[in-house]
């Protein structure tokens, strides 16, 4: 089969054409600047042909496809003789809620049920509607499968869920924790998985922690492939440190700083989830890249917003561990995750009583997937690139399979 794997933004479009029985991937790509009244739209494209850059104007996201589809069946590049080639379309949708926790093949009513979440991802689903209503239209015949990020999270026990607040908020308006990046998260585990299985240890009894560290960040604690506990929330903004978001604070400090600032809502939002941790910690960037050079400048601000970030990581880790019974492994994944060996050293540095100890000359040298572990330690530490991508074809396959 060959799946299109759609990643739908607000202004953009990113792609990918997978060959499901190799995993390889045919073609891909990125439109951008998408109902941009200025102009200015762009499709970069990549096919074995190369890289292609094609300045266009798309009013909305059908215009889009109708790119994009031309790209991928180009006579000369494309990677398809034409779109009736194309078995299905997998779309990232953020937000499933708690009606939505396997892959779902999608028809009017679901992308009304889909839109009707977006109160609790107002930003990111309504741009993944665009995109599944852009291909369905230009393909009405072809499957289309919604790919939740919250889904793989769904097994979070009730007690790990629920905030201690008047509970008819839960029953009225869904105020619980959800999860994210639950397609990265169960990619990595399934590769932790395997390694683990070379050591002996069942599938169904591994603990391990997968830690998805990027400009957006999260951990979530799996046993036995299930998730148990993750550190985002009803929103992304909890948990972590993240690269513009603050992560965990006393809620009271948003009651005070919106009487201080005499701020409305948007404003408070603005704050917690644009001006905050890394940049707002640092005053340098939102960068780990910027914020480890500015470290070893000495910038105070920046070690600190360093220094903050891996110490937060290292404390969930802990919690983790405890809510797993035990650890066999933690996975670095992630833009951060997979780049910054800084990062991992210190994630890990104070963490041998768990069985911890990270081998420094592969940490520096390998890169993924590896096992960067000391040799006698007893707890693996993987270091795994994730392809979210790869996983969604995966999962579309496999809900078309058993739907046969």
């Amino acid at each position: 089969m060959k799946i299109v794997v759609l990643n739908s933004g607000s202004s953009s479009l990113k792609y990918q054409l997978i060959d499901s029985e190799t995993e390889e991937v045919l073609s891909k790509g990125l439109a951008e600047r998408i109902g941009v009244v200025s102009g200015g739209g762009r499709i970069m494209h990549e096919s074995f042909c190369g890289e292609v850059v094609l300045d266009v104007e798309m009013a909305d996201h059908e215009q889009a496809m109708e790119h994009v589809f031309e790209l991928l069946t180009n006579a000369k590049c494309g990677a398809v003789a034409s779109v009736s080639e194309i078995s299905a379309v997998g779309h990232r949708v953020v937000h499933g809620g708690e009606k939505f926790v396997q892959p779902t093949l999608v028809d009017e009513v679901i992308v009304e049920e889909i839109e009707q979440l977006s109160q609790l991802a107002p930003l990111h689903n309504p741009a993944n509607v665009k995109g599944i209503r852009a291909c369905m239209h230009k393909m009405p015949n072809v499957p289309q499968v919604a790919i939740f990020d919250t889904a793989y999270h769904s097994t979070i026990p009730d007690y790990a869920y629920i905030y201690a607040l008047p509970y008819k908020f839960y029953e009225k308006y869904g105020v619980r924790r959800y999860g994210f990046h639950g397609t990265s998260h169960k990619y990595v585990t399934r590769q932790a998985q395997k390694k683990l299985a070379e050591q002996g240890l069942e599938p169904d009894k591994t603990r391990i922690i997968t830690c998805h560290l990027g400009n957006g960040s999260s951990l979530a604690a799996v046993l036995g492939g299930k998730v148990v506990d993750t550190s985002m929330g009803m929103t992304p903004a909890e948990g972590l440190v993240m690269g513009t978001r603050a992560g965990d604070l006393d809620p009271a400090i948003l009651v005070f700083l919106a009487k201080e600032l005499r701020a409305i809502p948007n404003e408070i939002d603005d704050i917690i989830n644009k001006k905050s941790g890394l940049l707002g910690v640092s005053g340098v960037s939102s960068d780990m890249r910027d914020i480890e050079k500015a470290t070893s400048e000495g910038n105070y601000r920046a070690r600190l917003a360093l220094e903050l970030f891996c110490y937060r990581i290292r404390k969930y880790i802990g919690a983790y561990s405890t809510a797993l019974g035990g650890l066999d492994a933690i996975v670095f994944t992630g833009g951060i995750g997979e780049n910054s060996c800084e990062v991992r050293e210190r994630v890990c540095k104070g963490l041998e009583f768990l069985g911890i100890k990270i081998d420094e000359e592969k940490n520096k040298t390998l890169r993924g997937p590896a096992d960067i572990s000391d040799p006698s330690a007893a707890t693996r530490i993987y270091l795994i690139p994730t392809n979210e991508e790869r996983m969604i074809a995966r999962e579309t396959v496999e809900l078309l399979n058993n739907g046969q």
